[in-house]
């Protein structure tokens, strides 16, 4: 019986710390609200996958010369994917974030900087406790200039040897980003409490932060 209660207590604690199994109900997700109003034409954009987009959301939006950060779905081939159909790996999309970005604060060189030093990018389909190809290592690009930027880090990465294991990160072209239900934007700012914000995501966010202070926006430790 002992054995029993602690297995159980084992599959709690590693489903609350699970990006799928943490989300918001639907019910609630009638009742929040995302502002649509702001005018974003004058930002450049840049779009990345890094595990679970709570917390790469929140990371990008730490960054100086950020304007804007959407969670969504990009990568795969079905239309307007839904998060329940996300979750089951079958989509062929990864959790992904779009990116508004002022590129005379911050280039796009920098992002992609920013990208693979908040993340593993080493393991396969996976992040954190997060497993599956909706979680895998993905820095899209939109034109040719943005392709070699990426190529040249990752190279650059390499060389330096940086990582111990081989970097399995994809590089492709963006087809087409979808927004992600209303609920799950700035889902880790609403949601401080949550067990998987709080034992992943936040100390995540703050890794990336004491490792590269220089990019933060002012007022941001």
């Amino acid at each position: 019986m002992r054995n029993l209660k602690l297995s159980s207590l084992f599959f709690v604690l590693i489903i609350s710390s699970s990006c799928i199994y943490s989300t918001a109900s639907k019910d609630n997700a009638e009742v929040i609200k995302v502002d649509t109003e702001q005018d974003l034409s004058k930002y450049s954009k840049a779009y990345f996958a890094s595990g679970c987009f709570w917390c790469v959301e929140a990371i990008f939006e730490s960054v100086e010369g950020v304007k804007e950060v959407i969670s969504g779905y990009a990568g795969g081939l079905t239309k307007n994917p839904t998060y329940e159909q996300i979750g089951t790996g079958r989509t062929g999309h990864a959790e992904s974030v779009e990116i508004y970005y002022d590129p005379d604060i911050v280039s796009f060189a920098t992002l992609v900087r920013v990208f693979f030093g908040s993340h593993d990018p080493t393991t396969l389909n996976r992040q954190g406790p997060d497993r599956g190809t909706q979680y895998r290592s993905v820095a899209f690009y939109t034109n040719e200039k943005e392709k070699r930027i990426i190529e040249n880090y990752m190279k650059k990465l390499t060389d330096e040897k940086i990582f111990s294991k081989p970097i399995t990160t994809q590089i492709l072209e963006l087809e087409k980003f979808y927004n992600a239900e209303p609920y799950h934007q700035d889902y880790e700012k609403r949601n401080p409490n949550n067990p998987y914000v709080r034992n992943v995501s936040i100390p995540r966010l703050k890794r990336f932060q004491k490792l590269y202070p220089e990019l933060l926006k002012k007022g941001i430790h």
